[in-house]
């Protein structure tokens, strides 16, 4: 499974006078099993880019394939590709609607044409696999807390069984334990399943811990596109585009110019902690 964008550019409201350029001749591949950040500062272009993913913005001019397949092609199955690469987007309670659980989780399979007792195992699957206790299958989803109302909606994708698994913001709003509770949900999924992620995120500490390749977004280009620890020495140039690095980076970097020999290239604690007691040994 592969995604592949060339030169993709949208723009919202053409010719009128709210005309925007979101996106700018962005190229990108994104491949199997990866688990990819999208950072960038508001407005930079991330939730556009995401939305063209699945096909549910259509881009103003270039390309966007799925497996091989021009997704613009008029005998693509958006419906398909929309169940292959699953979006879960900002606030995803806002998305609950079902009076139970369980049927909210159902929602997806049953619109994918599944029988009723096929979507149910779908559900069922689809809610251990996010930690939900059983106990609460069967209550009104708005009784929730935020966190486990953050698993219910990703439930919801999981039980369409998508190759590509989006998310956008998925901790927004939740307390630090209720953050690192469904990243290391995710992260786990990700590992079990071979599932390709793509996380966007305000949080440099979250990327920097989580995910293997990070895509720097700004002005709806593409300005940056590496692995974590290349993408965060450019910490001077982040912060000019509104971002920055983990604390950890400006820590390690302070310590280095007091005179101790650390690894300035450390972007998660455990890494600077290890540094730092190499100097004790």
């Amino acid at each position: 499974m592969s995604i592949i964008l060339n030169n993709v550019c949208y723009t919202y409201s053409p010719k009128t006078a709210y005309e925007m350029q979101a996106l700018k001749n962005v190229s990108l591949k994104i491949g199997d099993g990866e688990f990819i950040g999208i950072i960038g500062h508001t407005g930079s272009g991330k939730s556009t880019l995401i939305q063209h993913l699945n096909g549910l913005i259509k881009a103003s001019s270039g390309e966007i394939y799925f497996n091989g397949r021009d997704i613009y092609e008029e005998d693509f199955d958006l419906k398909e590709l929309r169940t292959r690469v699953g979006l879960v987007f900002q606030y995803p309670e806002h998305q609950l609607f079902e009076n139970t659980i369980f049927d909210d989780v159902c929602f997806g399979p049953m619109n994918q044409g599944f029988h009723k007792n096929e979507a149910g195992l779908r559900a069922f699957e689809a809610l251990r696999s996010v930690g939900l206790p059983e106990s609460l299958y069967y209550q009104s989803p708005f009784d929730l807390s935020g966190g486990q109302k953050r698993r219910v909606a990703i439930a919801g994708v999981l039980a369409m069984k998508p190759e590509v698994l989006v998310l956008d913001e998925p901790t927004a709003g939740l307390d630090p334990k209720g953050r690192d509770e469904i990243l290391d949900l995710i992260a786990g999924m990700q590992k079990s399943r071979d599932m390709t992620v793509i996380l966007v995120s305000h949080s440099m500490e979250d990327v920097a811990k989580y995910v293997e390749r990070i895509i720097v977004m700004d002005e709806g280009s593409v300005v940056f596109d590496d692995v974590p620890k290349e993408v965060f020495k450019h910490y001077k140039e982040l912060e000019r585009i509104g971002l920055a690095a983990p604390e950890v980076t400006y820590i390690m970097h302070d310590l280095r110019q007091r005179g101790l020999n650390v690894d300035t290239d450390a972007i998660t604690v455990e890494e600077a902690k290890q540094s730092i007691l190499k100097l004790f040994r």
